[in-house]
């Protein structure tokens, strides 16, 4: 078939989803890059190093020798303090762009035997979205979440409850590709309504010959590395479209999702360092 006859969605489809994945590979690298270095920065501090030092990293890298510092307030606020934040904003803006197209207007949101309306169902799976962000938030503040296990176990079961509740109304596909926007809405919001907010008051903090409140940077690190937990889930529900009989399509769904979340915060944990 020429390339000229492809309808203007397969392109958009296509488009966005090369932009999608590129972006969020520079997204989630960094993410797992500042997080190790996070653990890996306390435990090489040099001994004769300003008490400012908070840790120190030597690393190696095909342009040379890198030496990384961290401080717990900086003497003198640099003319340049590089941000890391349009990654997040364009995965997260390209991904939602791809769930109109590929399920909003693509027809794959029900099942051909559902008497729901597709608008019905858009707007139900965005605000499963919405609503789930804020059930986190309210999770992990609240004294459930000050212990990291029992938080992830609770969070774990409303996962697979939240997946088979909305296998009941769409389709499979549609099910379990809506666990994954809301992994990354809960990311995406993590990084702009969490740890930027955190980062600017402790930049205000130091501009004004102020101690920064460290707590808010305890805040910030907590939520980046809950996106680096569940990002590896993101990446398997992603390609599961192509193996629909032994994900989405198998009458044991909800388990197989289960698994592999599981196995994906067993390896985010290592990669994590």
């Amino acid at each position: 078939m020429e390339w000229y006859t492809y309808t203007i969605s397969e392109y958009l489809n296509l488009a966005f989803r090369w932009f999608h994945i590129v972006a969020g590979i520079s997204w989630i690298g960094q993410t797992y890059l500042f997080n190790w270095m996070e653990r890996t920065l306390p435990l090489e501090v040099d001994p004769d190093a300003d008490e400012n030092v908070s840790g120190q990293l030597w690393m190696v890298h095909g342009g040379g020798f890198y030496l990384v510092e961290k401080q717990t307030k900086p003497k003198v606020m640099p003319r340049t303090l590089h941000w890391f934040k349009w990654e997040s904003a364009l995965t997260f803006l390209s991904g939602f762009f791809l769930l109109i197209i590929v399920y909003y207007m693509g027809g794959l949101m029900l099942e051909p035997d559902s008497e729901m309306s597709e608008l019905t169902a858009a707007l139900i799976g965005m605000g499963v979205m919405i609503l789930g962000f804020g059930i986190y938030r309210l999770l992990w503040l609240s004294p459930l979440g000050k212990n990291e296990y029992i938080g992830s176990t609770v969070s774990f079961l409303l996962i697979i409850g939240l997946f088979v509740g909305m296998d009941q109304i769409f389709s499979s596909r549609a099910a379990m590709f809506h666990i994954g926007a809301l992994f990354g809405t809960i990311m995406a919001a993590n990084v702009w309504m969490i740890i930027l907010p955190a980062q600017r008051k402790m930049i205000a903090a130091v501009e004004n010959n102020q101690q920064p409140d460290m707590l808010l940077g305890v805040k910030a690190k907590n939520c980046s590395k809950h996106n680096t937990y569940m990002s590896i889930p993101v990446i398997f529900i992603m390609i599961s479209s192509h193996f629909p009989v032994t994900t989405y399509g198998n009458s044991d769904n909800w388990l197989m999702l289960g698994v592999f979340i599981l196995i994906g915060w067993a390896v985010a944990k290592w990669m994590r360092g």
